[in-house]
């Protein structure tokens, strides 16, 4: 495909950007908009200025975390909601020309909030990508285009109605926006079976800093290298991925089974350390412990790739611990899990398959994540001392989801997402509350971190490795000073492993001024300037 020039209408834009940065923005920290007469024309019905009456509910359809939702967060000057390429073209074009900062959003859900906060004290825009959400299935081919605005959710609902037995490996949380989350790795229920979603992407879209869209074979092996697990944010802005499509059953089976610490539960987590990352890569067995009335819950919430009798009948035999009965499974369609395993608290028999075009707009609440990955079972012992901290902390909550099967086959530089064979599960940390106040949000974090901090001994080492989808600002902020790249090292080792000065090379080649950046993007090699 030859590279597409940004459209015209780039140039009246920039016209009216330099109008609003030169008249206020670069005066005051909240600048007064501009006249109406210089955001005119075509633009006027994507462009929300910060004074516009839908501003605030454009701005917080798609925030995910209410942290970052308060008075003192900073906000952008304006949003933009492109309808077309073209729209994305010329933003990216005329925020260039003028010095304004870009973040992109597809869905909101970057637990920091990366994609629509900047801490920079700069003046900046958010391109928000949610009305770019075309789906394109071609069971024949057994490939489907996704926009980056699209959910998890429409994309999952787009196959289904395609077919029955095809599906496509990526989140659990179906509100979940396409672009952010394929280009950070796209982690779910079907990844020992077929991989992560980057893993099953075979083209993309992408808008250069030049402006020029580019596919594949335009940007060439390393750039799509690079925007598969590296984060496509620090690389431009992905527009679409073509992904392969995977055989699925016409039935799944999916289960919980729950214990108490007075129910063995210990013993549950040691036995389901040994299983659940080399039983038969149809299973996915994710593994909660919860903090539930001063005493720790294990919650096992299981995907099976295949019926019930199958499943209890391999289990028995390899998790006895997990006394899994036929009655405590349910046999369901492969759209229909998508909804279980998305809330299986909330999963009504029956459900119709367009509840998971939901978007939930603007339902955020409070949260904080963190993420870990293990390499050595964790002991008994140690399993114990870990459920006296999570009930002495109260609140947080951690997830043990496994690896091994296609994850330990997939070499860690096939795509820029390293963490692969020698991983026996990864976790997140997790707690949510509801107060509003900051003291309640610096409690609740420090919960987190005291939790993060007692884990150490259990989990990877040199460096102590991190999830990129599961954004975490503890780790390392670049400021984008002299040390941008020593900066970027903290937290791009973590990330990224070895693969970090590959995605440093290759950003230096393609935006080698750093135009696309946050507090977390890949750095450009010191001295390139």
């Amino acid at each position: 495909m030859a590279e597409k020039p940004a459209s015209p209408s780039c140039f009246f834009f920039a016209a009216s950007l330099v109008l609003l940065t030169l008249s206020s923005c670069l005066a005051s920290p909240t600048p007064t908009p501009p006249s109406p007469s210089c955001l005119s024309g075509t633009l006027s019905n994507i462009l929300y200025r910060n004074n516009n009456a839908s501003f605030p509910t454009v701005l917080e359809n798609y925030i995910r975390n209410a942290r970052w939702n308060t008075t003192t967060t900073p906000k952008p000057l304006l949003i933009i909601t492109p309808l077309q390429e073209s729209d994305v073209q010329a933003a990216v074009l005329c925020a260039k020309r003028i010095g304004l900062q870009i973040r992109i959003r597809s869905g909101g859900h970057d637990y920091e909030g990366l994609s629509y906060v900047s801490r920079s004290q700069q003046p900046y825009f958010v391109l928000d990508m949610s009305n770019l959400r075309q789906i394109t299935v071609d069971i024949g081919k057994q490939v489907a285009t996704v926009q980056a605005g699209a959910t998890l959710g429409e994309l999952y609902y787009n196959i289904w109605k395609n077919s029955k037995i095809h599906g496509f490996p990526a989140g659990l949380c179906t509100t979940l926006g396409v672009g952010g989350h394929i280009s950070g790795g796209g982690y779910g229920a079907m990844l020992r079976k077929y991989g992560l979603s980057v893993d099953n992407v075979i083209d993309a879209k992408i808008v250069d800093v030049k402006g020029r869209i580019l596919n594949r074979k335009a940007m060439g092996e390393d750039l799509f290298w690079a925007i598969r697990g590296g984060g496509g944010a620090s690389f431009g802005v992905v527009l679409s991925y073509t992904v392969k499509l995977v055989p699925v059953t016409e039935n799944v089976t999916v289960f919980r089974v729950e214990r108490t610490l007075e129910q063995n539960a210990t013993d549950l987590a040691v036995q389901w350390q040994q299983v659940a990352p080399t039983i038969d890569d149809r299973f996915f067995l994710r593994l909660l412990l919860l903090p539930s009335n001063k005493t720790v819950k294990a919650s096992i919430v299981a995907f099976f790739l295949g019926g019930a009798d199958e499943a209890v009948s391999i289990l028995k035999k390899k998790f006895p611990l997990l006394g899994l009965e036929k009655q405590n499974c349910i046999e369901m369609s492969w759209i229909e899990s998508a909804i279980w395993l998305n809330n299986p608290d909330d999963y009504k028999i029956g459900v119709k398959p367009e509840i998971i075009l939901n978007r939930r707009l603007n339902t955020a609440g409070f949260l904080k994540r963190k993420s870990d990955y293990v390499q050595v079972p964790i002991s008994k012992e140690a399993l114990e001392g870990i459920a006296k901290k999570i009930i002495e902390l109260g609140k947080v909550a951690l997830a043990f989801n496994p690896y091994g099967g296609k994850m330990a086959e997939i070499p860690a530089d096939a795509t820029a997402f390293p963490h692969r064979a020698g991983n026996l599960f990864k976790i997140q940390y997790s707690v949510n509350w509801n107060d509003s106040s900051p003291a309640a949000a610096e409690n609740f974090v420090n919960e987190t971190r005291s939790l993060y901090s007692y884990m150490t001994p259990f989990v990877s080492k040199n460096p102590r490795s991190a999830f990129l989808n599961y954004r975490d600002l503890d780790i390392g902020i670049n400021t984008f000073g002299k040390n941008s790249y020593e900066e970027g090292k903290v937290y791009g080792a973590k990330y990224f492993n070895g693969n970090f000065e590959r995605l440093v090379k290759i950003k230096t080649a393609v935006d080698p001024d750093n135009f696309f950046r946050n507090e977390q993007s890949i750095p450009i090699l010191p001295n390139n300037h």
